[in-house]
């Protein structure tokens, strides 16, 4: 079971927004392109997503399944990897003072992938996970700054601040 985690500076509803919003599932994910909704709204449990992986010449086409969704703190799926088989996949957020501590549980469920898990799989499994959890803290800390940047001056010349979820 690869199990990794990450503090990111940012809270953990900004983490959150991020996780919740469907279409930036490529941004935070390693491997997957363009994301297509495939049934239901993320993150709701049942709620499906469309993507393809290349892996060197091979083009797989794959979903992802939400199986558990505790809003603002937990969101588990369910990635299906066509012959290769599934994972579970486990986010949980916890606050770590103004700060959120992110951790990825991955581990096969169904297929062949659980067959060839062994120690080898589950280090590339770990370095995947440092490039998503680093992913994220990127869109995270990159959209907590902006919560936060002033406006630009109104017609007097005052500034006014943004202050809360960062949505205008």
């Amino acid at each position: 079971m690869a199990v990794r985690h990450r503090l990111i500076q940012a809270t953990p509803e900004a983490v959150w927004d991020v996780l919740a919003d469907g279409d930036r599932y490529v941004e935070w994910v390693v491997g997957p392109s363009e994301v297509v909704p495939k049934s239901g709204q993320w993150p709701q449990v049942g709620a499906t997503i469309a993507y393809e992986v290349r892996l060197g010449p091979l083009l797989l086409h794959n979903e992802t399944v939400v199986r558990r969704c505790v809003e603002g703190s937990e969101l588990e799926l369910e990635a299906k990897a066509g012959r290769l088989g599934t994972a579970r996949i486990a986010v949980e957020l916890r606050p770590w003072g103004e700060q959120c501590l992110v951790i990825v549980d991955e581990h096969p469920l169904r297929g062949p992938g659980g067959l060839v898990h062994n120690v080898g799989v589950e280090a590339l499994i770990q370095v995947r996970h440092r490039a998503m959890l680093a992913r994220l803290a990127k869109l995270c800390e990159s959209r907590a700054g902006d919560q936060c940047r002033p406006d630009p001056p109104d017609a007097v010349g005052s500034v006014r601040y943004r202050w809360g979820t960062g949505r205008d």
